[in-house]
């Protein structure tokens, strides 16, 4: 009697709705996220209103038997309407609205018709777990069941049907999510099976009430878990794919940090290294301190060099970007060697003979990189022509 399936239920659907809530607060108009924000509440507030202790205080609270069955279908067949709409807002097309209006006209007549039989029929005795069963052959209050259990099994197979036959045409974090989303409500169709199935043995003289009591509550609970992860994983993807980018460009621009790492420490150019950051926030302390170095060895680079290395390499293999990137690693290599050579004189920044980039683009950093650890081919020693000495190299 304690519940505790419906409020951990209840729990998660909510965290997700905190979730989203920034975004709904930054994008108040779209009907798309408001439709999303009405399935997880509703959904976590059906969880909520029927754990055992809710409806014993809502009972005792309107001092009405079993007020809180009503008041918990009313609730189910909200979030029925929440979970059609967002079908409809999925399939989007020239008549959303017409749809979505249908639709919200078919589940307010579903609450009158809750409304009403509750009303007409007798339901004296508390029941806070088994009331579907416990009153499934009483007169108006057998309808409201059947008919509110109806109403869930139709939006819930809708929206599975929907979803699982998106996620077949699209990928990545999106198909996902549908794909949990719509395995959630398969999970919610067990729930309104198994009572529908407790209802009919108990009209043919049966006991099956477990099925009410026990399978159905934990096929609701699975269900709200895949919901809720189905609809923040296409959230969460975006991020975790940059956040794989990030950590894969900050190892592959390792070597590049390695060869620069004397000049960075010996002239402070190097920024404090963040502690728990994140991989976007590491790569982009790495790329400033490349940066940094760069522009300090930006007097020694030596146009003369880089061009006879980017020919070298262009002719080798036909490649533009990899040639500049072998051109870029010569004069890197021979610069960070000029500089730390004792009594050396910096060259007069007169503007003659200057690369045509001070400091190579990000996308560039990673293929300097791969140059320096060999996977880009520099012959640039053999079309030095021997003999010549050029500013920038020891």
């Amino acid at each position: 009697m304690s519940g505790l399936i419906n409020y951990v239920s209840c729990g998660v659907l909510w965290l997700g709705l905190l979730v989203k809530a920034p975004d709904l607060l930054r994008h108040r108009r779209d009907p798309y996220l408001r439709t999303i924000c009405a399935v997880l509440g509703l959904a976590g507030l059906c969880f909520f209103l029927g754990a055992p202790p809710t409806v014993g205080a809502v009972n005792r609270i309107g001092d009405v038997p079993n007020l809180a069955a009503p008041v918990t279908y009313v609730v189910i067949t909200g979030y029925c309407a929440a979970s059609q709409l967002l079908v409809v807002h999925w399939r989007g097309g020239p008549r959303v609205r017409r749809t979505a209006r249908r639709w919200l006209l078919a589940y307010a007549v579903v609450v009158l018709g809750i409304t009403v039989t509750f009303a007409l029929g007798e339901a004296p005795v508390e029941r806070r777990t088994d009331l579907d069963t416990y009153y499934a052959t009483t007169p108006f209050i057998a309808q409201m069941i059947v008919l509110y259990l109806l109403a869930h099994l139709t939006a819930v197979t809708v929206t599975a049907v929907s979803s699982l036959r998106w996620a077949r045409r699209v990928r990545g974090g999106l198909r996902a999510g549908l794909t949990l989303l719509g395995t959630g409500s398969l999970c919610g169709a067990g729930y309104s099976l198994a009572k529908l199935v407790a209802v009919g043995a108990r009209w043919s003289g049966r006991d099956w009430s477990k099925l009410d009591t026990t399978v159905s509550p934990a096929a609701a609970g699975l269900g709200a878990l895949l919901t809720v992860v189905g609809v923040l994983v296409p959230l969460a993807a975006p991020r975790a794919t940059e956040w794989r980018r990030a950590r894969r460009t900050y190892a592959r621009l390792e070597p590049l940090e390695r060869a620069l790492d004397d000049l960075l420490t010996r002239r402070t150019l190097r920024l404090p290294r963040p502690g728990l950051a994140s991989p976007t926030t590491r790569l982009v302390w790495r790329q400033t301190s490349i940066h940094n170095a760069l522009s300090h060895l930006d007097a020694y680079f030596d146009r003369e060099l880089y061009d006879r290395t980017r020919a070298g390499v262009l002719a080798a293999t036909g490649e533009a970007e990899r040639a500049e990137a072998a051109a870029w690693a010569a004069v890197i290599t021979a610069a960070v060697r000029a500089e730390a050579e004792p009594g050396r004189r910096v060259p007069p920044r007169d503007g003659g003979g200057r690369l045509p980039a001070r400091v190579p683009d990000p996308a560039a950093l990673t293929r300097i990189a791969d140059a320096l650890t060999g996977a880009a081919p520099a012959p640039a020693a053999a079309s030095v022509p021997s003999g010549t000495t050029t500013a920038g190299t020891a």
